[in-house]
């Protein structure tokens, strides 16, 4: 009788912990995702600048301009995390192309409100790329708690399940081509 006890009692000690560790690292993991969200409407935040700053010397490139635009909005309306990270992506091929224009134009890199902005946004996509890391490492923690023993037994009960990390298309990786 006294083993059935002691087993009960830890079978509900084990159950209390994994159940606090799994809502520790959910906590961890929403936290994560609103240090990526800053991030991005930082961003977000810095775009129609730059773009009227590079458009007074590149008023043809309106291409460029458009998928800018476009990918800032979707990046705007973009709800779950795949979205955030497609829209992510998306935005920051369309900026490498305006740099990649400003390549072009001296006097645009020599503007000080060009050169403020560019720096403004390239350290602000150091902090994505860190906040996506430590999102992802958070989501790693939290997806290995959830989806292995015991950890898993405590988990699905609750309906809590494995979640997506913030990722990087291999089209972001590449170096935009940009014609003149």
């Amino acid at each position: 009788m006294e083993i059935l006890l002691i087993l009960v009692l830890l079978v509900a000690a084990l159950f209390i912990f994994y159940y606090n560790r799994i809502i520790t690292l959910e906590n961890r993991v929403n936290n994560a995702l609103s240090q990526v969200d800053v991030q991005l409407k930082r961003r977000n935040d810095l775009i129609p600048n730059l773009v009227s700053t590079v458009k007074g010397y590149a008023a043809h490139e309106t291409g460029v301009f458009d998928r800018v635009t476009q990918a800032r909005e979707r990046m705007l309306s973009a709800g779950s995390i795949e979205e955030k990270s497609a829209a992510s992506n998306q935005l920051t091929q369309a900026l490498r192309s305006v740099f990649a224009i400003a390549e072009a134009y001296p006097d645009l890199k020599a503007d000080a409100n060009f050169r403020e902005l560019q720096g403004q946004l390239e350290e602000t996509e150091n902090k994505i790329a860190y906040s996506r890391q430590f999102f992802n490492d958070t989501v790693l923690d939290f997806n290995n708690t959830v989806t292995t023993i015991p950890g898993m037994f405590v988990a699905q009960p609750l309906g809590k399940r494995a979640k997506p990390f913030f990722e990087t298309d291999e089209a972001t990786r590449q170096v935009p081509n940009v014609s003149f």
